[in-house]
């Protein structure tokens, strides 16, 4: 069984130790949930199919169950608080807890820097402009930024991005890209700070309202749907997504770096037909 930081799901955490147990001895979900202080047979079992959720308070007893103490203990039951978290703030807390936790008993938790490259657009944006600056320090580079941003945040980003092996540096000190693009993992906690670069994003969509119609396009209509136009017109979206993607790494040269957003998002609560359905 792999080691619990290499975990993101609590529920596929106790599968994997119900099914190491059961290999290796008579174990029963029944044996498991009494354990567990649980009255019913199938708790456990149905917490792990999804029909049923762990709740926080007990997630302790559970851990207990699995022989779980320490730090790993505490690491079992910031993963059910991520999950039951109500709101993207909660959420990155109990990650971050989670990664903090980890790290200071020096383990790598799983998904770590792909959530910590989303949460800030600067990674994303100095990954496209180091590349095409060469010989430049990081205060030219902080000032090609739209916002600026310092000289420190700048070296800051580029030490990050040449760990995370975004960005490799040249024996003369210049950066080149390692891939031409960059996209989503499907680790879950990635979506919140996915989220969280979708805010920064928009913020500064608003702000380009106020630039010439020669440097910015921007354009949107508000519709009226079915459910399968919207799923026809999320795959128009996708594909032209990866046309764009495709016509941006033609070529080796940047001039200018840009954001596309594309939104498609509901603006009512859902209608009922004329038919009542």
């Amino acid at each position: 069984m792999k080691e619990i930081v290499e975990y993101t799901d609590y529920r596929k955490y106790i599968q994997d130790y119900y099914d190491e147990r059961k290999r290796s001895s008579a174990f029963s979900w029944q044996k498991f949930a009494q354990n567990a202080g649980f009255s019913s047979a199938v708790f456990l079992k149905y917490v792990c199919e999804g029909k049923k959720n762990l709740s926080v308070g007990a997630a302790g007893s559970v851990a207990s169950a699995m022989g779980l103490a320490g730090f790993e203990q505490t690491y079992f039951v910031l993963m059910v608080s991520y999950a039951h978290a109500k709101d993207d703030k909660t959420k990155r807390a109990a990650f971050e807890e989670r990664c903090a936790l980890a790290k200071a008993h020096k383990v790598h938790v799983l998904g770590n820097d792909e959530f910590d490259y989303f949460k800030s657009w600067k990674n994303a944006v100095l990954r496209e402009i180091a590349p095409h600056m060469p010989g430049a320090k990081p205060l030219e580079m902080a000032r090609a930024c739209e916002p600026a941003i310092s000289a420190a945040e700048v070296s800051e980003t580029l030490n990050f991005l040449v760990k995370m092996k975004l960005l490799k540096k040249d024996k003369d000190g210049n950066y080149h890209q390692t891939d031409k693009a960059v996209t989503m993992a499907s680790m879950d906690a990635i979506p919140v700070a996915a989220r969280d670069l979708q805010r920064q994003m928009g913020e500064f969509a608003i702000r380009a309202l106020d630039l010439p119609l020669s440097e910015r396009t921007m354009s949107g209509f508000v519709l009226g749907l079915t459910e399968r136009s919207y799923e026809r017109i999320r795959k128009e979206m996708s594909d032209f997504y990866r046309r764009v993607v495709a016509i941006a790494t033609e070529e080796d040269e940047t001039e200018r770096v840009y954001r596309l957003n594309m939104q498609l998002f509901p603006l009512s609560k859902r209608l009922e037909t004329k038919n009542g359905i």
